[in-house]
Parts: structure tokens; sequence; C-alpha cells
């Protein structure tokens, strides 16, 4: 990948419409990573690059649930340059962004131009594969739940609100023996200016996968709230095991939704339309779920933003809630 050589692509393991990952081998320590290749050829893509590397340089410390960012490497043609993420405002953070967005190389479809993410190795695949491939299990879904809203409340501690969180874009590690959820795919991402409170920042942009985005995202004016709303149909979703099939990839996806028919609705969309609306939660088995779940799932679910749990406030209540806990013996 390098005229080094210092990396050699494996295989590919993943692609979408802005880039394709690879698993490869770090040639001097024989490691795994993974390496997730953006062409830059269109304004569009190289947003979302850029996007997702000032999400992940912008965090100060790494956190255990997050995925990691070892290098970022700007390819211009035949030239690979290593654009450091440790230092924010460093003469190569400003030249990948004048090469990026002003640079002619980049606008001409003729010349290869690519951002190159080498991050950690996750060997458990996305959650959504991992999970629809095992039975249910209340301690292992507790455990996720977890971590993720550690991971979430980590983020928007650092001011980083990710705005495309899916069971797609969370992937498994099992490097400790037991999962390790990382939350992945910042190309939608935002880092707000300023040390505030995250939740006062104010997007307008309508952005995410529909099914998992709040009833204020259809509208376009919505808060760092918007996660939260998503990891409730995570969650929700990952108790019941429901499913539905994308239209796009005919992918059995976990995410909650409502039925219209015989058509799906998102809950977000059917929110909007009627905010009175009461969520049947559970939707399956009332024994599959306690009632102080129930309630928390009702409290991320909220459609006004201002009665709905923060990511600071999800943190503290996931690990009082009885659901997944071992029970002890008297």
């Amino acid at each position: 990948m390098a005229t080094e050589a210092k990396y050699s692509i494996v295989r590919e393991v993943g692609r979408g419409s802005y880039g394709v990952v690879y698993e490869a081998i770090v040639n001097q320590t024989r490691s795994k990573v993974a390496v997730k290749r953006m062409h830059c050829n269109v304004p569009e893509n190289v947003e979302l690059a850029l996007q997702e590397f000032w999400a992940l340089q912008s965090i100060q410390r790494q956190h255990e649930n997050v995925i990691q960012l070892e290098e970022c490497i700007l390819q211009n043609g035949q030239v690979f340059q290593p654009i450091s993420h440790r230092y924010r405002k460093s003469d190569s953070h400003l030249l990948l962004i004048e090469t990026c967005l002003k640079g002619r190389r980049c606008m001409d479809p003729r010349s290869a131009c690519f951002l190159w993410f080498v991050m950690e190795f996750c060997d458990g695949g996305n959650m959504n594969e991992y999970l629809l491939s095992r039975s249910p299990d209340a301690q292992l879904n507790n455990s996720f739940m977890r971590q993720l809203s550690s991971a979430v409340a980590f983020l928007h501690r650092n001011q980083i609100v990710h705005r495309d969180l899916k069971s797609d874009n969370i992937l498994i590690s099992h490097r400790r023996g037991s999962p390790i959820v990382k939350v992945a795919d910042f190309g939608l991402s935002k880092v707000c200016q300023g040390k505030g409170n995250v939740n006062q920042h104010r997007f307008s942009s309508a952005c995410g996968s529909n099914f998992y985005m709040a009833p204020e995202v259809w509208e376009g004016h919505y808060t760092a709230k918007a996660d939260i709303f998503a990891l409730g149909i995570i969650f929700w979703a990952m108790v019941e095991r429901i499913t539905f099939r994308d239209g796009d990839t005919e992918k059995e996806l976990l995410g909650t939704y409502i039925c219209q028919g015989k058509e799906l609705i998102p809950l977000g969309e059917a929110l909007l339309e009627n905010p009175n609306m009461k969520l049947q939660i559970p939707l399956k088995n009332k024994k599959s779920m306690p009632d102080d779940l129930c309630k928390l799932l009702h409290d991320m679910l909220a459609f006004n933003p201002k009665e709905r749990l923060d990511a600071f406030q999800l943190e503290v209540r996931i690990r009082q809630i009885s659901y997944g806990k071992k029970r002890q013996r008297s």
C-alpha cells in the first residue's frame, strides 16, 4: 500500500457506497489491521472522508468501545503521505484539507486520490451478523447495551455526535475473550466546536439510516439526542430480535418499525406523523423484558427530545436495570 510496503492487503471484508474495507497485515509486526479506503474523486466523498478523519483524530484518549485509528494515509496518484492525527493544526492536517478540497487531482477522475484509514482489526464482524447468528442471550445483550451506552457517552463528552448509529456500524472484537463492541463508521459524524454541553448544538442536515432516525431528524432540526433514539431502536431490536429486510441489500437487519398494511414505516417517521402514538414495548413477549427495561426504552424513544434521556443519563440508567443480570443466590 505504501512505498515501504508497510501493509499487505489480505482480503476484502466489506464494501459500501463510500468505501471498501480490507483485512491487512502490518509487515513488520505481522499483526492484523483493518484498512478502509475512501475514494476522494467527488466532493461528497471528500466530505465523508474528512468527517471520519476529524472525528477520530479529535479524540484525545481512546475508549475501549470506540474503533481506534492507527493512522491515516493520503494517496495522490502513486504518492502516499501519512497524515498526522495527533496534532489538530499540523501542517499535514492543513495539507490534507488543501489537497482534498482544493486540489485539482482529487476532482479529476483520471487521477487516483484516496484516503486510507488504518484501524484496529475486529475479528467478529458487525453486531448485526454476530447477534443474528446466535441464540438470544440476555446477559450478552446487557453487556452490549452497557458498552454502547458508555461509548456514546464518551463520544458526546468529546463533542462528537455520530449521527449514523446502527447495528451494521458496530463491530465485534474477541481479543480479550468476551466480545467487545466497537462503534465505527464516522463518515456522517459531527465534531462540535467549543466545550459546552453537546446537547446544546443544533443540526439541520437530515442524515443517517431511515429505520434509526429520530423524529426530529426527519424534520431537520435535532441535537445529539438523536443518537440516543438510534440506540433505543438498536436495544429494543436486540432484546426482542426484531428484524426487517433492507430493500437495497436484501440483508436481514436488526431494527424496529411500525407496520401499516404491508408497508414498514421507520419508527421515527411514524412518531412524527403521530406524536401521541403509544409504543408497544415489549412487542413479542412480555416475559422477555422486565418493567425497568421497558421504561428505559420508552425514555430513549420519547418523541420529544426534551423528554428523552441524554447519553450521560443513559450511562447511569443502563447499569441499574435488572435485565440480563445474574441472580444472586440467597
